[in-house]
């Protein structure tokens, strides 16, 4: 769909398209295979300017709108989503908050280095007992001279083992209200834990982290005041389920190219599959249903960049976006029928990968409470 793009989108879209046809898809089996964060295709990525198209160019970024962005994350997706998800937490959640609340210090050191793949970010939100349930979060930040001791346990920490840094979510004050931490590596009390195996997005490494009394100093606390996390946190899931949306994406898109071309190629009783009605039924519906997403997606990006309410935006593109992938990569799976199954054709892979788009950002079951909640009022 080219319509709604402009001649620089549309150039952005085809630079890393064809950098994904050249350098990603041909590797994308490899990385999935070695359960190793892809470093060189990250720092390839830095030097496309990718993790700075968000930011504003006096950050040392492009001043690129979201929309923009989504397009190239979709074809990162298209090549690999474990690449996509290393991408999108530097681009957005590993980095976001050291550029809106860092000082002079944390950016130059931390956040402008980030941008370049020369170090690494995650985001500490979730913990064994609060994943959708923010009020949940149990993780505590203690005032002391000079700064604060936190003492928590995180899990589900995207890209631990290998992050320089932590933007880390902890209750504080009297009030015990979200406030936002930075943890470097190195600081005294943090563990990075166990790494968690995935079916999908193996690269893409995956840990616990314990905090047993880490001393965070005072330049540390990113948030303005004690307790403004949460207002923070809520604005970017927006930004998160947009994105996540992107990827969706590209993973669709890859399925359905795969099948499409898999049933021209294979033939069965004299003929392609793509000339019996079975196959170009379950085409049909594909393509629907990916045409359909990427209007959602595009439209709340837009809705985004203009500065539209969003949220309900946001939650319908990525509830249909990655219910529509998952069914895009199920579909696949059919046409190639036992070669869907066997893991020297792509599509075994987008049907493990595609199911980290419907957790990430929020579940199906808690986006459709966020619309129907928004829908009422």
């Amino acid at each position: 769909m080219d319509f709604a793009l402009t001649a620089d989108q549309r150039q952005i879209r085809d630079t890393f398209a064809r950098f994904v046809d050249a350098e990603v898809v041909p590797r994308a089996a490899a990385i999935d295979a070695a359960h190793a964060y892809p470093r060189e295709l990250v720092r390839r990525l830095a030097d496309l300017g990718f993790f700075a198209m968000r930011y504003p160019e006096e950050a040392g970024g492009l001043g690129l709108d979201l929309a923009t962005f989504c397009l190239a994350l979709a074809e990162i997706a298209r090549g690999s989503m474990s690449l996509a998800g290393c991408a999108a937490m530097q681009a957005l959640m590993g980095t976001k908050f050291l550029h809106l609340l860092g000082n002079d210090d944390i950016r130059a050191r931390l956040f402008r280095p980030a941008l370049a793949a020369e170090a690494i970010g995650a985001i500490c939100m979730t913990e064994p007992n609060a994943g959708s349930d923010l009020d949940g979060i149990a993780t505590s930040a203690r005032k002391v001279d000079g700064g604060y001791v936190l003492d928590g346990q995180k899990t589900w920490v995207t890209a631990a083992p290998v992050a320089d840094f932590f933007t880390v979510f902890a209750r504080a004050g009297e009030a015990r209200r979200l406030t936002i931490f930075l943890v470097e590596r190195g600081f005294g009390g943090l563990t990075v834990g166990r790494a968690i195996e995935k079916m999908g997005v193996r690269a893409l490494p995956t840990s616990e982290l314990a905090l047993a009394g880490c001393f965070v100093p005072d330049s540390h606390r990113l948030s303005r005041a004690e307790g403004d996390g949460e207002e923070h946190l809520r604005t970017t899931l927006a930004e998160i389920r947009i994105i996540t949306g992107a990827m969706a994406l590209g993973v669709a898109r890859a399925a359905l190219d795969e099948a499409a071309r898999y049933a021209g190629e294979r033939a069965q009783f004299g003929k392609p599959i793509n000339r019996f009605q079975a196959i170009q039924l379950k085409l049909a519906e594909m393509a629907t249903d990916y045409e359909a997403a990427v209007h959602l997606v595009r439209y709340a990006a837009w809705s985004h960049d203009t500065g539209a309410p969003h949220h309900k935006e946001a939650a319908m593109a990525k509830l249909f976006a990655t219910e529509a992938a998952a069914r895009i990569c199920d579909q696949a799976a059919r046409v190639l029928a036992s070669y869907g199954y066997a893991t020297e054709f792509p599509v075994e892979r987008y049907l493990r990968d595609v199911r980290f788009t419907l957790i990430g950002g929020g579940t199906s079951e808690i986006l459709k409470l966020v619309i129907a909640k928004e829908a009422a009022r």
